[in-house]
């Protein structure tokens, strides 16, 4: 198993690219911290986990919260005694959007959870891979970070953040042992996904035709699995990977060409 001894905590677990890799971490020999703002999902992904046999927990978290960031790492090392991946994975969506009607809240929202809430796993979770030797850091970034679509500026400017924020860290952060680097899909067939499309998170007739300019952007033709970005995290995590640090591992069909 690749991850046998290991213990990870995955934010945004409840659902989606987080569940998915939190029931393959686990299924690689992973003790699984779940992070999820959703209790009932947080609880649904630790019981998943446990049917297989796997040993998981849930922390509850905002991950923009500095109390929420540093309490799920207590709870992580706390049950299992230490930390050796942090998959910061939790983010949300921006439907399609002119600059000029972004309202400021929606971009500090964007921007405190997708690149904050980075920065605040990383800093409680550090010090804790310091003392026991290395470890490794995965951020889910997106392909809309190296080439951007019209409207989806915050979006864009919060995903190209976690890319050089991601190589910054692995720089800071390679004496100490620990690996940093990032994870962008294309579109995931999650349910978060018409959320791209608009407010209403709906698989509308809107969404199935907006989905269709969707995956003809993506050369291989279809949308990403999220089971696809969990297998490409898994590799990052696991020692395959023992001399990739500071990377963008674009998972995205082809999009990003």
């Amino acid at each position: 198993m690749k991850l046998a001894e290991k213990v990870a905590l995955i934010t945004g677990s409840g659902s989606g690219i987080g569940r998915e890799s939190a029931l393959l971490f686990s299924k690689e020999g992973a003790k699984v911290c779940v992070v999820d703002i959703d209790d009932k999902r947080g609880e649904e992904t630790v019981d998943l986990i446990k049917q297989k046999d796997g040993e998981a927990v849930f922390a509850k978290a905002n991950v923009s919260d500095a109390k929420d960031a540093e309490r799920m790492v207590k709870v992580t090392v706390d049950v299992f005694g230490k930390l050796d991946v942090l998959f910061n994975n939790a983010g949300i969506p921006m439907a399609p959007t002119p600059v000029e009607e972004v309202e400021e809240n929606a971009w500090t929202r964007i921007m405190d959870t997708n690149v904050k809430g980075i920065f605040l796993g990383c800093k409680y979770a550090i010090p804790i891979m310091k003392k026991h030797g290395g470890g490794v850091i995965i951020n889910t970034a997106s392909a809309t970070g190296v080439r951007p679509q019209p409207c989806f500026s915050t979006y864009a400017a919060s995903k190209g953040a976690v890319i050089l924020l991601t190589k910054a860290l692995a720089i800071e952060l390679a004496p100490d042992r620990i690996r940093v680097n990032c994870v962008s899909p294309a579109s995931v067939d999650t349910a978060m996904l018409p959320r791209f499309i608009d407010d209403s998170g709906t698989r509308n007739s809107r969404y199935e035709e907006e989905i269709k300019v969707y995956i003809n952007a993506i050369p291989l033709g279809r949308l990403v699995g999220p089971q696809e970005i969990a297998r490409a995290a898994l590799f990052l995590a696991s020692d395959d990977a023992a001399m990739i640090t500071g990377d963008n591992l674009l998972v995205d069909g082809g999009r990003g060409i």
